[in-house]
């Protein structure tokens, strides 16, 4: 065991004014970010905003004080095909409609999760996450996919934002207590009949609860439009579901989740899911097939080669720029700043929770040079007053380290891949790392 010692401490301080390295970076620190002082300006040819294979997409969203992020990357994917379809130079996809309904069925989740976990006593590992994390506002892919096609979508004006789908804190917060007073309340039941009635009185009290904070979703709406040459059309009377079919035209089965986690845990080629993620109860369960990176970058930059956006998941909080638009683990050198060695493995820092999924953007450009990845741009969701009108640049680099998951096409896969997309996923336990962005 060691003990830290009054004596080692006066010689360790006397060891540390010597050296001026420690005086510069004491110096500079003080008054400085950290970030600033160890920023490494060689890696602009690595950073710059050009790239061999650029789709032209929309302006950047703004998911504002919520955590909505996989709604808003979800919602950026889709309407770039009703752009494209009606030449449009502007629209989004209403985050506040896909919301609504992810808010509701998350609910219904836990308090069914809850159900099922009723005999199990207090202080266990799986009940006690599930009461801690609540109703989140994040999410996964499968997640989104759930809800779009039970509930369909609709244009942003059909259902806008309100300050409270904007500013989700202090709804989230009186959800979380009323979902855990379930929790408490049905401790004394035992007949699953009053435990059914009392859980669809909680959902009608959520219903209600959700339509004061973020209005009520519409069920018919007029699609309303302008296209870049000032051709005006409308359809009218259409449901959520009919323009998810006919307008926006796409069918989210035929997308994967592939991610990249090289932990022992986790051997590549097989499938995996997360117990007790989810928000529709009789919807897919979130699932992933564990590719190693090499073959995911194959298989977006094969996608953004066919002029089609890819939803992913990654760390956004490492060796990140936010207002200059840059995330590049080359850029910043800490290290040398402090005189450490911080270096971790992929796998470790998954592992010894380092790092982890904690947000969605979307994929819409790479450079290539003889075919090789250098650098990638990102649209994200944080508006467009920082960065490049809210574009990225993250390095090819920083991509292998800090992005676990992409969305793809299965025509992109082999057929021995379409046969590990057969397997039944292992399950893994709630907290893993793969769970985080929800």
């Amino acid at each position: 065991m060691y003990e830290i010692k009054k004596e080692r401490l006066e010689e360790l301080k006397n060891e540390y004014m010597q050296k001026d390295i420690y005086t510069i970076a004491r110096h500079a620190i003080s008054k400085h970010k950290i970030s600033d002082i160890s920023k490494e300006t060689r890696q602009i040819e690595f950073t710059r905003n050009h790239f061999s294979i650029n789709l032209k997409t929309l302006p950047v969203a703004d998911q504002k004080q919520s955590g909505r992020c996989w709604i808003f990357a979800g919602c950026n994917v889709l309407r770039e095909k009703v752009a494209r379809k009606y030449n449009l130079e502007k629209f989004e996809i209403s985050q506040n409609y896909i919301s609504f309904y992810d808010k509701l069925e998350k609910c219904n989740y836990f308090l069914t999760s809850i159900v099922n976990l009723k005999d199990i006593p207090k202080g266990d590992r799986t009940v006690d996450h599930i009461l801690q994390n609540g109703i989140e506002d994040g999410g996964q892919w499968d997640m989104f996919v759930n809800i779009v096609n039970k509930y369909g979508v609709v244009p942003q004006y059909a259902f806008p934002e309100t300050f409270q789908s904007s500013n989700t804190a202090e709804i989230n917060r009186i959800l979380n207590r009323y979902v855990r007073k379930f929790a408490c309340e049905i401790k004394t039941i035992s007949e699953i009949e009053e435990i059914n009635k009392l859980q669809e009185k909680y959902m009608e009290n959520i219903y209600r609860s959700l339509c004061s904070a973020f209005g009520v979703p519409p069920t018919r709406f007029n699609f309303e439009y302008e296209d870049k040459d000032n051709n005006y059309g409308i359809i009218k009377n259409i449901t959520p579901k009919e323009f998810l079919e006919k307008y926006v035209e796409v069918n989210l089965d035929d997308y994967v989740s592939i991610i990249n986690s090289p932990t022992e845990d986790k051997p590549f080629n097989h499938t995996y899911t997360v117990k007790y993620l989810g928000n529709v109860v009789e919807g897919n369960k979130v699932k992933y097939l564990n590719l190693k990176m090499d073959r995911l970058k194959e298989l977006v930059i094969a996608q953004l080669k066919d002029e089609e956006p890819v939803w992913f998941g990654s760390d956004c909080s490492k060796d990140a720029e936010r207002e200059d638009g840059l995330w590049d683990d080359e850029s910043f050198d800490s290290d040398k700043l402090f005189q450490i060695d911080t270096s971790l493995s992929k796998g470790a820092m998954l592992d010894y929770r380092d790092s982890a999924m904690n947000h969605a953007m979307v994929i819409t450009g790479v450079n290539l040079d003889e075919d090789r990845s250098t650098k990638w741009k990102i649209e994200n969701s944080w508006g467009e007053k920082i960065a490049h009108k809210g574009y990225y640049v993250a390095s090819d680099s920083w991509f292998d380290k800090y992005v676990y998951q992409a969305v793809v096409n299965k025509k992109y896969l082999t057929s021995e891949e379409i046969g590990y997309l057969g397997q039944e996923p292992i399950e893994l336990e709630p907290w893993d790392p793969m769970g985080t962005l929800a």
